[in-house]
């Protein structure tokens, strides 16, 4: 049994800013950072000089041969903060899968600690000119050496082996996959900063889409692009006093596997054990149970991945989220729909890695949606990367 989140409720997101989200900016990815960075600070009702806290997961998602710069192709905490001129009391990035959940956590520690009192967290993508995964190695050591040489590289090849497991069985189809995307499309195309801004898509443009690692096609891929999102964090004493409606982190998990794998050698059950374990702690921890989730948003960077957190998270039984999904139990528009990518997610946004999910999350929560204001919602969950090699960020629009 997991012990309970001791913080649950006393730190809150207070403030946030957007950049747009486009395939190459005209701006390095250090500047749009900095500049999204005062947007979220102004819109906390704060200034510069009072945030003493950066947070943020750096990784750069390439598995190409691009080189990972500090304010170029990434943007580290204490870049940030430099860029900004504070010398933060606190400053820390997390490493590893699950960028967002691990960055959350540290911006809530060192809120509930007093490490710090206002905490910038930020993500921030860039998209390489030239090949995104291209990779120009001739040669493999170490385990690649057992699965690049045959052709088992990157990240697409990664999911599309469990993915394949899934289809053959649970007796599943490609077919169903196509209610995913265009579920994700109607809703990114409805947000003014994502990527595919009024680009719908339809079954057919789906299903005849190139293959690129059988069984997964151009569209179950989110697309690479330059964008930065930015959250600012407070006690929930201090929120009370600033213009936005809090939203309260009421908990969160993570967890990564113990059995040694070859290099991006995903097997099903490594995802749906580890994902099960990693769904126990939350509810155990949080207190909250599936049945009070009104809100979930499911990491989507791949499509298979909405199928998976469905299952592991308990929100339809194993085996049976392409059944769910083929029903219309993922349709945002009807009543009783369970509307895990209403804010797009990645395939319907752009590849902001976790950044849609903990959005939406927050946007609707602090009654911030505008037309897209979901008026029921309270509790939101937000996943990022894979069941097992990420985890989920609980929110609440109350104490």
């Amino acid at each position: 049994m997991s012990a309970s989140f001791a913080a649950k409720n006393q730190v809150a997101i207070v403030g946030y800013a957007q950049s747009p989200i486009v395939k190459h900016d005209t701006r390095s990815l250090g500047v749009l950072t900095v500049d999204t960075a005062r947007s979220a600070i102004r819109d906390a009702g704060l200034d510069v000089d009072m945030v003493d806290g950066f947070v943020t997961g750096s990784l750069f998602p390439s598995a190409g041969s691009h080189s990972a710069e500090d304010g170029v192709s990434l943007v580290s905490a204490n870049w940030l903060a430099q860029s900004l001129g504070i010398n933060p009391r606190y400053a820390a990035g997390f490493q590893g899968f699950g960028q967002i959940p691990g960055a959350v956590a540290l911006a809530v520690n060192a809120i509930a600690t007093g490490a710090a009192n206002y905490v910038v967290m930020h993500r921030a993508l860039h998209n390489p000119k030239g090949s995104y995964h291209g990779n120009v190695m001739r040669e493999a050591g170490g385990g690649q050496q057992w699965t690049a040489p045959q052709g088992y590289f990157g990240p697409i090849s990664m999911i599309a082996l469990p993915y394949n497991e899934y289809l053959q069985r649970y007796g599943a189809s490609r077919e169903t996959m196509a209610t995913v995307l265009i579920e994700a499309r109607k809703n990114g195309a409805r947000i003014p900063w994502s990527y595919w801004y009024d680009q719908p898509l339809s079954r057919e443009e789906y299903l005849s889409a190139p293959m690129i690692s059988d069984p997964i096609c151009r569209y179950d891929c989110d697309i690479p692009v330059d964008g930065a999102a930015v959250f600012v964090f407070t006690s929930a004493d201090r929120a009370r006093d600033l213009p936005h409606r809090p939203v309260y982190v009421s908990g969160y998990a993570t967890g990564s596997p113990t059995t040694h794998r070859l290099p991006l050698h995903w097997p099903l059950d490594d995802i749906m054990g580890v994902g099960a374990e990693t769904a126990r702690r939350l509810w155990s921890s949080s207190g909250i149970e599936p049945s009070d989730i009104d809100l979930p948003q499911l990491y989507d960077g791949f499509s298979p991945f909405v199928y998976f957190w469905l299952e592991a998270l308990g929100l339809c039984p194993v085996g049976e989220a392409h059944r769910f999904v083929e029903g219309g139990g993922i349709d945002s528009d009807r009543q009783d729909g369970l509307p895990v990518l209403s804010g797009g997610g990645a395939l319907g946004n752009g590849r902001m890695h976790g950044i849609p999910q903990m959005l939406e999350c927050y946007l609707q929560l602090s009654r911030r949606a505008g037309d897209r204001q979901r008026e029921q919602a309270s509790i939101g969950l937000a996943c990022h990367s894979s069941p097992h090699f990420g985890g989920a960020v609980i929110y609440s629009a109350d104490r």
